[in-house]
């Protein structure tokens, strides 16, 4: 397990080291106190997200309501001035801004994750008695609408596997790094598809977290908490054929024992599994934007048809609340609505429809 451990370690101390320079370079000073204090109540990759929303927070206070200080200058008197309109304006302004001369655009989603994190952080200070009003509590969430449930059917997630396989529909450039690929890449599309595993605890596997004699696997889960999971045949015969395949071309063990590696022979990266899919998907689906998260959404789709139970789903893809599942898998009911499509009728069965 140690190299395991490491890997999320590294992981976590890079995220670490980021916030530092960030908290050094681009935050108020006051900012490294809200950040000590959370620290035991959070993860590195949450802080880090906190972290770059209140960037560019404090970007837009200098650009349009202080514009005679430099963001490192901001005190917290100056927080405490800032009014619910001027948060408001805040998460218009996110609609389109240029940053670092780049043009950034956030979604209502995207707003309303910047606008829990600046509220987060006034929350901590009203709490604190170091600012006396939190206006950021006055600003409403943006309304978010439901996005279409986005998902492979049963005959796209065989078409995907068979052309991670045969390559069949890649570029000619594409298909001169298939082959030493192919068996890579279908394992790691068949782990997805058939565990509805997430994509960072993918990365994070290793050859020695896989168990074949029960067919189970060790994951690290959102938070740093550890699960088993178990696995059918068909990601069984997958995993056995690239570990053979890692043994007959002397990848085993490489990078510390990480069991999908890059051409580099080292651990793949997450960009790298999302063009990966992204390269498939665009071939059998054309018309869906399909990534790693749309695969465990198939996944979770297939087992909630296969189990009918909600709980069920909700265990195995490591939700720790359900409403989550059920938001993510209710709308499989429109499958149970077609079905009853045809029950009512309005009709006799020997009724002409003639005059």
């Amino acid at each position: 397990m140690k190299e395991k451990s490491d890997f999320y370690i590294q992981r976590n101390l890079k995220n670490i080291k980021t916030i530092e320079r960030l908290l050094e370079d681009d935050l108020p000073s006051f900012c490294f106190d809200y950040f000590m204090a959370i620290d035991a109540q959070t993860s590195t990759l949450t802080r880090l997200n906190y972290a770059h929303d209140l960037k560019i927070f404090f970007y837009y206070l200098c650009a349009k309501k202080y514009r005679d200080k430099d963001v490192k200058e901001l005190t917290l008197l100056d927080i405490e001035a800032v009014t619910n309109s001027d948060i408001e304006y805040f998460l218009g302004f996110l609609t389109s801004y240029t940053y670092c001369g780049k043009l950034h655009s956030c979604d209502e989603r995207a707003k309303a994750r910047k606008l829990s994190s600046v509220r987060a952080m006034y929350k901590y200070f009203f709490n604190k008695g170091l600012i006396s009003v939190n206006n950021s509590a006055k600003v409403t969430t943006p309304k978010l609408h439901e996005r279409p449930i986005i998902r492979l059917d049963g005959n796209e997630v065989i078409n995907i596997i068979d052309t991670a396989e045969s390559g069949a529909g890649l570029s000619p450039r594409q298909r001169s790094f298939h082959e030493k690929s192919k068996v890579r890449d279908s394992a790691i599309l068949i782990l997805f598809l058939g565990t509805g595993i997430r994509i960072s605890e993918l990365v994070g596997l290793n050859d020695n977290d896989i168990n074949f004699k029960d067919n189970s696997f060790i994951v690290t889960r959102k938070g740093g908490s550890k699960s088993i999971l178990y696995f059918g045949e068909d990601v069984s015969e997958a995993l056995k054929r690239y570990l053979e395949h890692k043994k007959q071309t002397n990848l085993d063990g490489a990078d510390g024992g990480a069991l999908f590696l890059s051409s580099q022979k080292r651990r793949i990266t997450v960009r790298a599994v999302e063009n990966l899919v992204k390269k498939y998907a665009a071939i059998v689906s054309p018309l869906k934007k399909i990534s790693p998260h749309k695969l465990r959404s198939t996944y979770g789709t297939q087992l909630y048809r296969a189990t009918g139970d909600i709980y069920i789903v909700a265990d195995v893809l490591g939700h720790k609340d359900i409403n989550t599942t059920r938001k993510h898998y209710a709308a499989i009911g429109e499958d149970s609505r077609k079905a009853v499509a045809d029950k009512v009728k309005l009709r006799r069965d020997d009724e002409s429809t003639d005059d």
